[in-house]
């Protein structure tokens, strides 16, 4: 820590404690107690019951979150493909043309998610690319949103890489793809596992552009969530939050294991 002293430090932790658990803890704790609960008419909820999990891991909701995991998946897929790709050209670029690629990359960030979703509608409910009413165009606008975080993040690794590993394999009469292959992707592999898990996660909870796209056969869980909770189905939203919540807890934590195996290799 950036503080020495043993009153700093219980001072940091106070204050830490102090800012942490009203603004993230206690949010988390009310949604954890109401998904165990049938009323809530006092200060605390009341009716204890897991009727609420028992319905969010079966049917629709287990649909739901299923339909979720694969979109995420494959998004942060194509969005971490798509962003290494363009960080690795962007390297070989000129400042100004890594301004203008990098400034592209971040449109979709720099502007509401709303307005990404309207936009996908617009582009790809049309012939010849006819995409409206089908899981894809719910993937395609997941992608198009997280691909930019996948692309800062690679593109902050490959200015951080010591020139010299690429340098001494050319010299030993290496090809670019062998480069590539065998020496830059691997050192990178530490910041693709962590932009992986970043879009992933992203796209895990993304709602706004998924309201605008989503066919009926292809309902991803925070629109369940969202229209459980709008019918005042309180309880069982929050039991789908939960569930929710978890699945990507749990996904993150197995990329951060990989993350930590590449980090020691």
């Amino acid at each position: 820590m950036l503080v020495h002293s043993r009153t700093g430090k219980w001072t940091a932790w106070a204050l830490f404690a102090l800012l942490f658990v009203p603004l993230f803890a206690l949010p988390l704790l009310v949604i954890v107690a109401a998904s165990f609960s049938t009323h809530w008419s006092g200060a605390f909820p009341s009716g204890p019951t897991t009727a609420h999990y028992t319905a969010a891991v079966r049917g629709e909701s287990l649909q739901a979150l299923t339909t979720s995991l694969v979109t995420a998946v494959t998004a942060s897929l194509v969005a971490l493909t798509i962003g290494t790709w363009a960080a690795l050209a962007s390297a070989a670029m000129g400042k100004r043309g890594r301004r203008i690629l990098d400034a592209l990359f971040m449109l979709p960030v720099a502007v509401p998610s709303v307005v990404v979703g309207l936009a996908v509608l617009v582009a790809f409910s049309q012939p010849p690319l006819l995409l409206n009413g089908t899981r894809w165009i719910v993937i395609l606008a997941h992608t198009v949103l997280v691909t930019a975080f996948a692309h800062q993040s690679v593109s902050a690794a490959i200015r951080r890489l010591d020139p010299m590993y690429e340098q001494a394999a050319a010299s030993l009469g290496a090809r670019p793809s062998y480069v590539l292959l065998r020496v830059k992707l691997p050192l990178l592999l530490p910041s693709l596992n962590a932009a992986a898990g970043l879009c992933f996660a992203l796209s895990m909870g993304e709602l706004s552009a998924t309201m605008m796209l989503y066919p009926p056969d292809w309902l991803p869980l925070p629109v369940l969530i969202f229209t459980s909770t709008d019918r005042g189905s309180l309880f069982t939203g929050s039991a789908l939050a939960v569930v929710l919540m978890t699945a990507t807890l749990l996904a993150l934590l197995a990329v951060s294991r990989i993350r930590t195996r590449a980090s020691f290799r």
